[in-house]
């Protein structure tokens, strides 16, 4: 797309409408896809170097937004992720597994333990969710846990153990923009000693993995849109609410019993070929290969099950395939709009609007508390993680630096955690966040519903890490 405007607070105008309208519709199609109506339409009035026509605008903006290798990497996960789950139901692990699990996961607090635990097992923010949310839907289900409730065990977990797990690709990601700032750091391993001594006090993850476990434990109780979500589970047995649109399509053939199921050849190994992979790419090649990790473990689970002929011929493979990317394209959809979205603001310049109005309260006393703050806001407002790591390291490093001396101190280990946690913020509380969204899906839940429930839970968190930012 062309050049950024700069058109001060109104940049903002999209994304706040976009949610306005989500938060009082609960419908995030629709108030994603009025958010970019409204963006293309403040383009078309806003610089010569975009059409006047807004419907050419929304064309170029979702070919742009749409079109890029970023996105087609998370389609193909999520949509390989939807075949393999086909498969697992149709083989009847997903069925034989939650068997087991049920013999202890038999009560509110015991399903919701477990859901936390595998969150902290399977390190993967998009595997995760859908991974942990097929298990334990009929255990929650079984217990009038709410939805939502299952929804936001699922994404406190993810994206946060993501974070503090320095071997994943979010830590390699965070070590190469440190390396980049240069200064007191010479080296990619001196960076990735920065960011893994950095890990204690990121505060806000850290936080948040013991906040979801208290709730789950109801060490504290459950409050706001949650307590009600709850309390509707509970007295009516309705986990997901009247209307409620959950972002996923059915689930179909999860309570089929199959005879002869093999959990260790038909579950344990496709899910250890897809982890195994992940390692070996990253220490063979020196980056993480997931999408060819899901494609490995899928054409070996084909394989098992072509012999134990669970196919009746290759039509009936085929329409399991086509069955399991029919399951995941609601998340799809939502997960097209955040992008066409996060697009049409990026070019109408909030990002720079958001640094402009918060670079003055920088100070040697408040920095490290407002990067946690600014860098939240830039996630929550785009969706992403990533994208506000690779603008705010490059802001508040070269800050620190400054006040410090140029050397590796606690100022600067504070300010990489405080940017990794506001990060985390954004993945976990913003509606369109990929993570969020997955998270939904994975639970079954309506998705502004998940995100109004949630929202909550994170500002307390993240109010919480700001104080001891502060503090400390």
């Amino acid at each position: 797309m062309p050049n950024t405007l700069n058109l001060g607070i109104y940049s903002l105008l999209p994304l706040v409408i976009a949610l306005l309208i989500a938060f009082k519709t609960r419908s995030a199609v629709f108030s994603l896809f009025t958010g970019c109506i409204v963006g293309v339409v403040m383009l078309s009035f806003g610089s010569g170097e975009h059409s006047d026509n807004p419907l050419v605008n929304l064309n170029n903006l979702f070919q742009n937004s749409l079109g890029n290798g970023d996105f087609i990497w998370i389609c193909l996960i999520v949509f390989l992720i939807g075949i393999l789950f086909e498969l697992f139901k149709h083989a009847g692990v997903i069925q034989g597994f939650t068997q087991k699990m049920s013999v202890r996961a038999n009560s509110h607090k015991s399903v919701g333990l477990t859901a936390w635990f595998m969150g902290l097992v399977i390190v993967d923010d998009y595997f995760s969710p859908l991974m942990s949310g097929a298990v334990m839907r009929p255990l929650s289900d079984k217990v009038k846990m709410s939805r939502e409730k299952l929804a936001f065990i699922l994404d406190s977990t993810t994206a946060s153990v993501c974070i503090l797990m320095p071997f994943m690709a979010w830590g390699t990601m965070m070590t190469g923009l440190i390396k980049a700032q240069g200064v007191a750091v010479e080296s990619i391993e001196q960076a990735f000693s920065v960011f893994l001594y950095s890990i204690p006090y990121n505060f806000y993850s850290i936080l948040l993995l013991f906040f979801s476990l208290a709730i789950v434990l109801k060490i504290i109780p459950d409050f706001g849109p949650m307590k009600k979500a709850e309390i509707r589970a509970k007295t009516t047995g309705k986990v997901i609410r009247d209307g409620g649109m959950p972002l996923l399509n059915s689930d179909n053939n999860i309570t089929r019993i199959i005879e002869n199921v093999n959990l260790k050849l038909e579950f344990l190994m496709p899910v250890l070929i897809v982890f195994g992979s992940i390692i070996a790419s990253l220490w063979l090649y020196g980056s993480v290969k997931i999408v060819e990790s899901f494609m490995a473990a899928i054409l070996y689970l084909m394989m098992i099950m072509a012999f134990k002929k669970r196919f009746e011929n290759i039509e009936h493979l085929t329409r399991l395939v086509v069955d399991g990317v029919k399951e995941v394209m609601p998340a799809i959809v939502i997960i097209s709009l955040a992008y066409s979205i996060n697009g049409v603001t990026k070019e109408l310049g909030a990002a720079t609007y958001i640094i402009e109005i918060t670079n003055d309260y920088m100070n040697p006393t408040l920095l490290v508390a407002m990067t946690f703050v600014l860098t939240a806001l830039f996630s929550f407002a785009t969706g992403t993680s990533w994208g506000a790591y690779a603008l705010m390291i490059p802001l508040s490093l070269p800050m620190a630096y400054s006040l410090n001396g140029g050397v590796v101190d606690s100022l600067l280990l504070q300010t990489v955690a405080a940017i990794a946690g506001g990060g985390i913020f954004g993945d976990h509380a913003s509606p369109v966040s990929d993570t969020s969204i997955l998270a939904s899906t994975g639970a079954g839940s309506d998705h502004m519903d998940h995100v109004i429930t949630q929202l909550p839970y994170a500002l307390t968190v993240a109010m919480i890490t700001t104080v001891i930012y502060i503090v400390i």
